[in-house]
Parts: C-alpha cells; structure tokens; sequence
C-alpha cells in the first residue's frame, strides 16, 4: 500500500499502481469524469501513469492553470494526427501550450506546399472527426537507440536533433489515434474531452528561431471543453483585438517602428514620450520619498565586468555582440545591475549608510530573436524602472516590504484590482549549476521572502526551480481589465554579487560586511508597461497621464480668440491642451477627437464667450454640462494632480 496526501491535509491509502484516476474514482464518479491531469509530488503527470510510492496528489480540472496546459497540449497533437491526414509527410518540430494567447501551436514542415485560410476550416472539421473517436492517449517509454531508428526510418531530421538532448530514461512517446511523437507529456486521457475547436490563424516561424534555418509552418489554435466557453473567448479575443496596443500605439501617435532603424528598437513619438515623462515623474516623486538616490550610467562596458557579474558567457546569447576599441571588447548595457554594483563601491560606505537605494530609468539593449519580437511586449532596446538596494540582514524584511508596498501603491493609482506574486524559488539539485552553491543562503532568504509576504498579506503562490542564479525573486503578474495576463515586474534577492563584485561596508564592530542586494522595478519597462497600459485603458489614457489633456474645439472662427484665451489659461495650469482649428463643422471635431480618446473636450460658442463658460464633453461620456471656465481648470489640474 502507499499512503497519499491530498492538499487539503487527508492522508489514504491506496495499492501500489493506483493511478490518479483510480484515486479520482474512489473519490466520486463526478470528479473523475472532471479531472484532466494530476499534479504528483508537484510534477504534472497523466492521469493513467501508476502511482508506486508515497506520494503527494492534486487533481487537476479545467479551472486549474496546469489542466489547461495539458488539455492545450493534447489538442496540438490532435492538430498534428488532423495535418498528417491532410498533408501526408509532413514533419513535426515542437508544439507547445500558450498561456497567452491562450491556446498552442505547432511549427512543421510542409515541404514544397503551403497552408492555405481555406485549409484551417477543412483541418477543424478533421480535428472534430477524430475528438468524437475518443481515442486514448497512450504514453510508451522508448530507449534512445529505438527512438532514433524509429525517426531516422521516417527521414524526420527534426525529431532526431530533439533527441540528440536527449537520454536514455528522458524519453517518452505518445499515442492517439493514428498519430505518435516524441512527447514527454503529460496528456489529458483521450481526446473526446475537446469539444469545441479553433485554429486561428497560420504564421512562418523558422527553425529554432534563427533566421538562418528554414522557415517552417506556424499553426495557432485554441480549444475548450464546452462550446460556451469558446464563445466566450473569442469574444474576448474581438476585444482583445479592439485594444491592441500596436494598433492603438499607431492610432494615438504614441510609438513607431522603421525598417531602417532596425526590429524591436521603437521610436517614441511626442504623444508616447509625454507618458513616458509622467511615468517618471511618478517614479522619481515616489522613490524621492523612499529615500532613493538618483544615478545615470552609460550604455556600455567592458567585457571584463560582465565577466565579474557572471553574465557572460551565461547570458551571452541575449546580449549584442562586442564592439572591440583599443584591445579592449566592450557590450551594449544588458542589465543595470552591475553598474550600480559599481556606483555602491565608488566611495566607502559603513553600516550608517546602509539601506543605500539608488535608481534610474536605464536604457538596457537586449538581443531578442526576431521571431520573438512583438510590438512593445517584446523589444530589443527598453527603459528599466530600476533600482538596488544595499542592506543589512536586520534591514532586510523592511526594505523589501516597502519595496512590495510600492508596487500595491501603483496598483491602485493604475486601477490593476488582479494581481499575484510569484514567489520563484531554488531546485537544490541544482546548486552549483543552474543556482549558486549556497544552501544555507538559499535556504535562509527564500524563508525571509515568504515571511514578509505572509504578513503583508500579499497573495502570492511559490513555484520551484525558477529563482534567479542568484537568489529567490518576486515576478508581479498583472491582469489588465479584460482578463490578460501580463508579467509586470519582478523583486529580487542577490547574495551572490556583493562577493563577486567584493563589495563591503563597516559593521559596528568595524568590521567588512557584505550586504544584501534587493534588485526591483516596480513599474518594469517603459515599454511593457505602455503596452499594458493601451491594452488595459483601451487607449483611453486617465486625465494625468493623457498626452492631450483638453481640446478645444471652437463652433467657428469667431470664437478664436476666445479659444487661445483659454488655452493660455489652461497651460497656465500646466494641462497639456490644443485648440482644433480647422475649418469643419462641431459634429466632426467631436468625433475626431473622441477617436484621439482625449479626456476632456470644451466646446465654446457665443454664449460660452459672452458668459465666460465651457461646454464640457467628457471622453465615452458625452455631455457633461457647461461650467465656468475657471471652475473647470480648477476641477481639471486638481484631478491631475492627485492621479485619479
């Protein structure tokens, strides 16, 4: 018998070979009919895979995040049994779950034909075909030197570079239907769970992501196990697609792409760079009351320090190649950290100086594969709201909570009501490879970051083996107000660079010690976070972060000069305003200005002018009434001021 342990802290006893279904059945009927996976000592498995030693179980259903992974996961090869069927020889690369989008894809190679709109509509049905067969999905182990004839008889070069990473034990085949590949799973336990199915659009990807490989054949598609639930997602998707921030960027005037520039470099344009000055000003305004310094660093270095901070060679691949001047190779700034590493050791420092905060707006350049890139989410030049903090171990829960603190704060002002903490932690089988080799380090801070968000009250979840080298970390998931999921910003622990770049301050024994270093950015990139932000106000920016504030927008040219008059008064005020001075009729202006989503609009005509009035049009809202101008400029620069 083995014993297993359910979340909620009941313990059972089942036979040896029981699999997470039998557990599921003994359970209820109900709940086995519902479950899509299992979650076994905290690896995802199958359902039907035996269970043979003391174990830890979670049953997983659609509601969980894993679940629908793996049901995503199936439905790719369900794609992949439907193309094969259609596109006899084709050859298969990988194809994994999305998150977000949500959904999967495959990438495969067609050979000299191509896929057509026309070949989606005919590849759902044939998904639909084999979903109604119900077949099972059969996991087989294979030892290396079978799995390999078994591709090279095939002629699948794809398959046989996966497996060259690959060793005996490490792999598994996979089963359903008339379909079988190289698959190390988990899989849902037949296809007849799909039973709503959209392939949504094909893409060229080439192989690896590296542009000097062959292109192959991109297929996005998305399933669900109801109807309703696919309807309300593509409905989702319509809105989705309405606040797109590369289509609204464009629209609004806030960033462009040129080919001569170069991909993922985005050019500010004035509307853009407006929100990026009100971004840091709300930075610089808050950290000045954290008590954090100000600091500027250049954009390159030295290989010598990348070398120092461990970056290079480990980080090598995402970072621009070396520019060599005087013998000397140096690198596009990658990351700020080892600069304000340097900043920290510029003059002596002893424990009356600790916490030491500095931070910047860095400009770091980041060498993403083209086939990586996408609109302001993924670039090759951003804009860090960043910042370290040098600590004692007595200082540490404090900074870092007020660093939590922060974020909560510009939650509020941003209207993000969903949010979740991830708390990234060490594989300890990992120390001194993909994690540095400090046990008791790792041990003793991944307890002080769960402690403080405990007490903070922050929710959060905790997830293995995705800690920085250096330390546990905080990555801040963000939900904007259709339901997207965003990785915002992250809050990191680093025992590891004081040593390297030696950095010390005087104890009160007078003694060196290193410190603790918090890495943050709160308000990530300017470039993620403006993204988010299109996406999340659907381009309708709150009035203290609008680029224009008020348009003016006089009935005909006899009103011009009332027009200017109030313009003078309201960049007096300091509100971003413009007059609208062409010669069209009011209905027009109002339309067009609503489309430029600019907060407030104030018509103005004789009686406004006689009166000293505004007809107030509040953005989607319409008519607001007419106010004393004065009044107004008043009510305006107060709601700016106080970001509401």
């Amino acid at each position: 018998m083995i014993k297993i342990s359910f979340p909620d802290g009941a313990v059972r006893e089942y036979a040896a070979g029981s699999s997470a279904l039998d557990i599921a059945k003994s359970i209820s009927e109900g709940l086995a009919r519902k479950v899509l996976a299992a979650s076994v000592n905290g690896e995802v498995w199958d359902l039907s895979r035996p269970i043979n030693a003391d174990a830890s179980l979670k049953l997983l259903t659609w509601d969980n995040k894993e679940a629908q992974l793996t049901f995503w996961h199936s439905s790719a090869h369900l794609m992949a049994e439907a193309v094969e069927s259609m596109f006899p020889g084709v050859k298969f690369w990988v194809g994994p779950p999305l998150e977000s989008p949500k959904g999967f894809y495959y990438d495969m190679d067609l050979g000299d034909r191509k896929m057509t709109e026309e070949d989606l509509a005919a590849l759902e049905k044939k998904m639909n075909e084999l979903a109604k067969q119900n077949n099972a999905f059969v996991r087989k182990e294979m030892s290396k030197a079978d799995a390999i004839q078994y591709f090279t008889e095939k002629g699948d070069e794809y398959k046989l570079d996966l497996l060259s990473n690959l060793n005996d034990g490490e792999i598994t085949f996979y089963s359903q239907g008339n379909f079988t590949d190289l698959c190390r799973g988990p899989h849902i336990p037949a296809t007849g769970a799909i039973k709503a199915i959209k392939l949504t659009s094909i893409a060229g990807a080439y192989w690896k992501g590296n542009e000097k490989n062959k292109q192959l054949t991109r297929v996005y598609g998305v399933t669900f196990p109801s109807q309703k639930e696919m309807d309300e997602h593509l409905a989702m998707l319509e809105e989705a697609k309405r606040r797109d921030h590369r289509k609204l960027g464009k629209e609004l005037g806030i960033f462009t792409m040129d080919d001569d520039v170069g991909p993922g470099l985005p050019l500010w344009l004035p509307n853009g760079t407006i929100v990026i000055e009100e971004l840091e000003k709300l930075a610089k305004e808050t950290e000045l009351a954290a008590g954090y310094k100000r600091v500027v660093t250049p954009h390159i270095a030295k290989e010598s320090m990348y070398l120092t901070s461990g970056h290079l060679p480990y980080y090598a691949d995402s970072m621009f190649p070396p520019m060599e001047m005087d013998g000397e190779k140096y690198y596009l700034k990658a990351m700020n950290c080892p600069h304000h590493h340097k900043i920290f050791d510029a003059e002596p420092k002893s424990y009356k100086d600790l916490p030491f905060r500095i931070a910047e707006y860095g400009t770091c350049y980041r060498y993403e594969q083209s086939g990586e890139l996408f609109g302001l989410m993924r670039v090759r030049c951003l804009h860090m709201n960043d910042a370290h903090i040098y600590c004692n171990r007595e200082q540490f829960a404090d900074e870092f909570r007020a660093v939590n603190d922060m974020y909560l704060k510009y939650f509020k002002i941003f209207g993000i009501d969903k949010y979740v903490m991830r708390l990234s932690l060490h594989d300890p089988s990992k120390l001194g490879q993909k994690y540095v080799n400090e046990p008791v380090l790792w041990n003793e801070t991944e307890a002080m970051v769960r402690q403080v968000l405990i007490e903070s009250d922050i929710p959060f979840i905790e997830v293995q083996d995705e800690a920085a080298f250096y330390g546990p970390k905080i990555d801040v998931q963000i939900w904007s107000t259709i339901g997207r999921e965003f990785t915002l910003a992250t809050n990191q622990v680093d025992f590891n660079s004081g040593n390297k770049f030696k950095l010390a301050y005087t104890n009160q024994n007078n003694q060196p010690e290193v410190p603790l270093i918090i890495h943050r950015a709160p308000l990530g990139t300017h470039e993620r976070f403006i993204g988010f932000l299109l996406e999340h106000y659907a381009g309708k920016f709150p009035l203290w972060l609008a680029p224009v504030q008020v348009k003016i927008l006089p009935i005909s040219d006899k009103f011009m000069d009332y027009a200017k008059t109030l313009l003078n008064d309201l960049k007096k005020a300091d509100i971003r305003a413009e007059i609208d001075d062409r010669n069209e009729k009011i209905g027009k202006k109002i339309r067009d200005t609503e489309l430029m989503k600019v907060p407030y609009m104030l018509v103005v005509g004789e009686k406004e002018m006689n009166e000293n009035k505004v007809a107030v049009r509040k953005q989607g809202k319409g008519d607001a009434g007419t106010m004393d101008a004065a009044a107004f400029i008043a009510e305006a620069a107060a709601e700016i001021k106080e970001r509401r």
